[in-house]
């Protein structure tokens, strides 16, 4: 997420009432996880086991619940709470905005589009020409939509990021700012659910399909031309490469990467990155040659234990 414009580190820190380390002028541009971190950005981190991957990323101001050294040329906002302070932001920088009508009057909406009866399209929305918006979408705020979209009845694009940290009292969620970015060429298929980016964008990429029922979370990047089948489920922070098939029932751990050309076989559970152009099957899913060599071994032991028996008889 980047600001609508630069801030200087005390006005940030004045924005969450931290202390800060560095130049009161020391230039602020942004806020973002860490996977999407560049020059200006902040990121926060409040787990000693991470400080040095935050201290040594592209980020150059780190909120951080711990005076440590500050790395030259970066600055710190010692907080004592930074999961609840990077919230304070993001709610500073990007408030919920209610809405009282179903198409809000500051969405842009292109040429030949058509939507449907009871749809939903939030703040800042922006659709391009000739796209489908079937009945009972919800299409919520600062989502992107590019030309020539089919998107199929029930589909939600924007809710929230599934990003919560566990406290004494139950669960603290991290709030989202970020978007849903869906390229041109793309058909999503009905009952679909993609959350937005915790700060930056869940994207499809040009010419994906999705066929009903899939759930994108937030931040994952699916690219061009991929074809994913129903009730596949793909954590955030995944990337997804162009040209990639997976069936039915798939599920995906956050954070890998699934490499172009990849095809991942019906109900299989992945939870590593792949290779480029191999398929894979199984839960947890190996390389499909090989787990199908598995499950025919596996089908011989009856027969191989009543050898063994015999032979003792």
């Amino acid at each position: 997420m980047k600001f609508p414009k630069a801030y200087t580190l005390k006005e940030i820190a004045s924005i969450i009432d931290s202390k800060y380390v560095g130049d009161e002028d020391f230039p602020v541009f942004g806020m973002n996880e860490i996977h999407v971190v560049t020059p200006g950005d902040i990121v926060f981190v409040d787990h000693p086991k991470y400080y040095d991957k935050a201290l040594q990323s592209a980020a150059t101001i780190v909120l951080i619940n711990k005076d440590v050294a500050c790395p030259e040329g970066k600055a710190l906002l010692v907080s004592e709470d930074p999961f609840r302070d990077f919230n304070k932001l993001t709610q500073y920088f990007k408030p919920f905005q209610s809405s009282n009508s179903a198409i809000s009057n500051t969405a842009v909406i292109g040429k030949n589009t058509t939507i449907q009866p009871n749809c939903f399209i939030g703040n800042n929305v922006v659709i391009g020409d000739n796209c489908t918006i079937h009945p009972n979408v919800s299409i919520y705020d600062d989502t992107i939509i590019g030309n020539n979209v089919t998107i199929h009845s029930a589909t939600v694009l924007g809710a929230n990021a599934f990003y919560y940290k566990k406290r004494p009292d139950g669960y603290d969620r991290l709030l989202s700012g970020g978007r849903v970015v869906i390229e041109d060429f793309v058909d999503i298929g009905a009952a679909c659910t993609i959350d937005r980016g915790v700060t930056a964008d869940t994207r499809i990429g040009k010419g994906s399909k999705l066929d009903n029922q899939i759930q994108i979370g937030h931040d994952t990047i699916i690219g061009e031309n991929c074809l994913i089948a129903s009730q596949t489920g793909i954590a955030g922070c995944v990337v997804v490469e162009d040209n990639v098939i997976i069936w039915g029932q798939v599920g995906v751990k956050s954070g890998i990467t699934i490499a172009k050309g990849t095809e991942l076989y019906a109900q299989s559970g992945l939870g590593h990155s792949t290779d480029e152009n191999k398929a894979y099957f199984g839960s947890p899913a190996s390389e499909a040659r090989e787990k199908f060599k598995e499950m025919a071994y596996v089908r011989k032991i009856p027969e191989i234990l009543e050898k063994l028996k015999n032979k003792k008889v």
